[in-house]
């Protein structure tokens, strides 16, 4: 049998392959070097024309940009009102950010169980968890897979719940036939380097409701306005500005939302490349014994974000641990996505205690997520197939 490199054997690969990376081309920084030559490098027309291109490609009303996904969080929950005393129902297996943004707002996360089969946010459990407190839901579209949307639209209309949907990782996904972003109350998106676009740092909220634009507006400025529709003194001139909200500098720049443009521009091509690659994952991977692969429900259209194999951990001689970090060792660069939110200490030191949601735990026990991005070669998805076959034979019982 091959001897692993963790053990002094030689790696799969001589060069360590992410899990996923930014692709940026000559192009991207032409119009990064465009917008640093104008007049405007923040607060200017690229963050118009990026939301608006933006909100034509999801197909919604209203599209605001804003500094990072964790500030479009921000945004639509306090858009959505949330404040001291409201609880909020969401998944545990996400970035805390997903519950943060909860407790910006003096909210409380309430963790509803996810479903074992697509690792989502399972609908009855929220519905079990609804009070007399719930004022929202914020489901995330884990890996890429849009969650149940009627069936949580239906539960937040039954009663009276706002929907904030963390699409993250669900650029480019459809439910049903729609793109994500125009199907419930406000969707959030994040332009991290390993999304599916990247401004360097950004994120979008987007929504088909004027009211709220106008609040996520407000936010990501201190909640500072000169429009004169909407200032109390609307007699003075055109140096004057009111304060109406308490905001914040949650702005994104001109040289940011220049990226995004090009960036955006080439997400066809994008899915399509993490789509292949999953593909070939699938192909490659299902005659290896000791994984449970990616289930997706019959009527979405992932968009890929992560790739996240399940090991049947009674099939080996070793943990989790071992696996991993004899993949690392092999130049794979392998991750876990994610350690419940609930299990972190400062939510620890918040009252969670570990056994709130029994699926989700026993999930993070067994998940690797293998490199996918659109970079990728081939030869690079290959690497990561003789990496797991070897490392998962070499464990096997």
């Amino acid at each position: 049998m091959t001897k692993l490199a963790i053990n002094g054997g030689t790696p799969v690969r001589d060069t360590y392959l992410p899990y996923g990376q930014q692709w940026i081309e000559d192009d991207d920084i032409e119009e990064v070097v465009k917008a640093l030559k104008s007049d405007y490098l923040t607060t200017g027309p690229k963050i118009k024309e990026f939301e608006e291109k933006f909100g034509k490609y999801v197909g919604v009303k209203y599209a605001v940009a804003i500094s990072n996904g964790t500030a479009a969080l921000h945004g639509a929950s306090f858009a959505a009102g949330i404040k001291e005393g409201d609880e909020v129902i969401t998944t545990p297996i996400t970035f805390a950010a997903s519950a943060n943004c909860i407790l910006y707002q003096g909210g409380k996360p309430v963790f509803a169980d996810i479903d074992s089969s697509t690792y989502n946010i399972d609908p009855k459990d929220i519905e079990e968890k609804i009070s007399s407190k719930t004022k929202a839901i914020v489901p995330v579209d884990f890996t890429g897979q849009p969650v149940n949307i009627d069936e949580i639209n239906a539960i937040a209309k039954k009663y009276n719940l706002i929907v904030i949907e963390d699409g993250a990782h669900s650029l480019g996904a459809e439910y049903k036939g729609k793109r994500i972003g125009s199907l419930v109350d406000m969707t959030t998106f994040s332009f991290h380097p390993v999304k599916h676009i990247t401004t360097g740092e950004g994120g979008m909220i987007t929504t088909n409701n004027k009211e709220l634009y106008e609040k996520l507006k407000l936010f990501r400025t201190h909640g500072i306005t000169r429009d004169k529709e909407i200032l109390y003194n609307k007699n003075e001139s055109s140096w004057y500005y009111e304060q109406l909200e308490l905001g914040y500098n949650y702005r994104i720049t001109d040289i940011q939302c220049a990226l995004g443009i090009s960036q955006l521009n080439k997400i066809d091509k994008f899915l399509r490349r993490r789509r292949e690659i999953a593909e070939k994952y699938n192909e490659y991977l299902k005659d290896i014994d000791g994984i449970v692969l990616p289930y997706q429900e019959e009527y979405i259209k992932s968009s890929w974000h992560l790739y996240v194999i399940q090991l049947e951990l009674e099939k080996f001689k070793v943990g989790r641990r071992e696996i991993f970090e004899a993949l690392q060792a092999e130049n794979i660069g392998v991750n876990v996505h994610y350690i419940p939110v609930y299990y972190h200490p400062y939510y620890q030191k918040l009252g969670y205690k570990k056994g709130l949601c029994p699926n989700a735990e026993k999930l993070y026990e067994r998940i690797i997520t293998i490199p996918l991005y659109p970079k990728m070669t081939d030869k690079d998805v290959k690497d990561v197939v003789e990496a797991l076959d070897k490392v998962l034979k070499y464990y096997k019982r």
